[in-house]
């Protein structure tokens, strides 16, 4: 069950719109890139739900409700919380929120020459992960669910390539390791820890959560208790039907008894 879920939420991170047909054998792109662009959509039979997504995200008029998270990529509170609430928040709720991911956490930076080294709080292996995920976050725009892929999984480091094959199959694992090994991967953390230590007030444990770049204590329970229910709260414009509000669809879907 561990391995069928993240298989299952490629297919519902870009089509949460509820299609009747599977797609043709012309569709070349993983589930995932079917709205990416209008000639994906008609291949994959779903011209009609990317319209509707797009027009309902059209008629936001407000700024989405801004999440951050600051986390450690082994860290268990940290995983929980990425993979049991604000992935599935987001899959809900991605026309009124948006996401950041800071992958740092307690760890320290050390300069040396002109570059710098890392110690992390759960060892030399999270420096890795942390480094993985940020360098993931560069390359691709599908780096949300391959994360969640990563730390939905009993092996984080270890799953990265299987994960890559599932949400960014023209992304391998080694153009990954190349930005991990470099100068890109290093600066890329750099600013990581920059972002982290520019935190107010200063982060006293992970996951620390913000919420349109503030944090209170108040503000992280209620993340932690019910993400879905605080963005639904605070996002300003008109609830989309998830939260239980008005707003309706341009045209309704069907799957007719044929």
């Amino acid at each position: 069950m561990r391995l069928l879920l993240p298989l299952l939420l490629a297919v519902w991170v870009s089509a949460p719109f509820g299609g009747c047909s599977l797609p043709t054998s012309s569709c070349l792109q993983p589930p995932a890139k079917w709205c990416s662009s209008l000639d994906s959509a008609v291949q994959c039979g779903v011209l009609k739900q990317c319209l509707e997504s797009e027009f309902r995200r059209s008629r936001q008029t407000e700024k989405p409700v801004q999440v951050g998270l600051y986390y450690e990529s082994l860290c268990p509170g940290c995983r929980g919380f990425l993979t049991k609430m604000l992935f599935p928040t987001y899959l809900l709720l991605n026309d009124i929120m948006s996401v950041t991911l800071v992958p740092y956490g307690n760890a320290q930076e050390t300069p040396v020459a002109q570059k710098y080294t890392y110690e992390c709080q759960h060892g030399k292996q999270e420096c890795l992960g942390n480094m993985i995920e940020t360098c993931i976050m560069n390359m691709t725009d599908m780096a949300f669910p391959i994360i969640f892929c990563m730390e939905f999984s009993a092996d984080v480091i270890g799953s990265a390539e299987s994960c890559l094959k599932v949400f960014a199959p023209d992304l391998s694992m080694d153009k990954v390791m190349s930005c991990v090994n470099g100068d890109m991967g290093m600066q890329l953390m750099h600013q990581n820890a920059l972002q982290t230590k520019a935190l107010n007030p200063p982060h006293q444990y992970v996951p620390w959560i913000t919420i349109n770049g503030v944090h209170t204590e108040d503000l992280q329970e209620k993340a932690m208790s019910s993400l879905f229910m605080l963005v639904c709260s605070m996002y300003k414009g008109t609830k989309p039907a998830a939260c239980g509000g008005s707003q309706k669809l341009h045209y309704k879907s069907y799957c007719h008894n044929e």
